[in-house]
């Protein structure tokens, strides 16, 4: 069943003012994410979160809702993490801060995916929310790029079924392990040069980092949509996503909120089943 279907309201029947507090965990940074029903109404990201306590996740996210003016009581949450011992702060943050449990996307969820990887608990819920919500949102097959840690590729049929992906270095991943290790090199604003034959250092790295993370996108899609037949649409997403679509041949659309989207797809379909 479609997600997308079965979170549409009856005809005719008047819209509820309903808060979810969306949440994606990752690595480097967090990003959150408050709907009042159907509208994102706020999004901060925030770095990461790894050694808060759960009482200071608390204290963090009663704030962040707080500068909404919308009202806790009622409200719920819906968690995407790829990091386990944030994971269990944030849900138990979350339960005291709306005093019902926190939904966690899972594969085993019932999300309207089928999978055709040889292990699906091994696929991060960042990414499993995102083909959720390519799927439901432009439809199928799609290829979805995050540009965050890592740049991962999810390859998704327009039947939902989930074929596999890629995972390569991220952009400032990349960019920081070049500044670690050469000591000459300092650090520089990653943002598009005027050129790529660059008249100086910062130019220099700043030419190899945004261009060659523009041909690593641009390849891999290559060989992905030569692989899986067909004319995906390949959605970016992530803090970088801009900056490498502007020069790509292979993006199609820019969605930022990709995966606060699928979370408040997720946690639709799934109150409504």
């Amino acid at each position: 069943m479609s997600l997308v279907r079965s979170a549409r309201r009856p005809a005719g029947s008047r819209a509820r003012s309903d808060l979810l507090l969306a949440v994606d965990a990752g690595n480097s940074n967090v990003v959150v994410g408050v709907f009042d029903g159907l509208r994102l109404v706020a999004h901060h990201r925030l770095s990461s979160l790894t050694h808060r306590t759960e009482d200071e996740l608390l204290l963090l996210l009663a704030d962040l809702l707080g500068r909404t003016g919308l009202p806790a009581a009622g409200g719920r949450m819906v968690l995407c993490s790829v990091v386990p011992d944030l994971t269990a702060h944030l849900v138990r943050a979350g339960q005291r801060l709306f005093r019902r449990p926190a939904l966690v996307v899972t594969h085993e969820l019932r999300l309207g995916l089928r999978y055709k990887v040889l292990d699906p608990s091994t696929l991060g819920a960042d990414r499993i929310t995102n083909m959720v919500a390519a799927h439901e949102i432009y439809g199928g097959p799609a290829i979805v790029v995050d540009l965050g840690t890592a740049t991962t590729f999810d390859v998704v049929t327009a039947r939902g079924v989930v074929l596999g992906g890629v995972i390569a270095p991220g952009v400032q991943s990349s960019a920081e392990e070049l500044f670690r290790r050469a000591s000459r090199l300092a650090r520089v604003e990653l943002r598009r040069p005027p050129r790529a034959i660059g008249r100086n250092t910062e130019e220099n790295i700043q030419a190899g980092v945004v261009f060659g993370a523009v041909g690593q996108v641009d390849g891999i899609v290559g060989r992905l949509r030569r692989e899986m037949g067909g004319r995906p649409r390949v959605i970016a997403t992530g803090g970088l996503a801009e900056l490498v679509a502007r020069d790509s041949r292979t993006i199609q659309v820019v969605d930022p909120h990709l995966t606060l989207k699928g979370l408040k797809l997720i946690d639709a379909g799934l109150r409504r089943r």
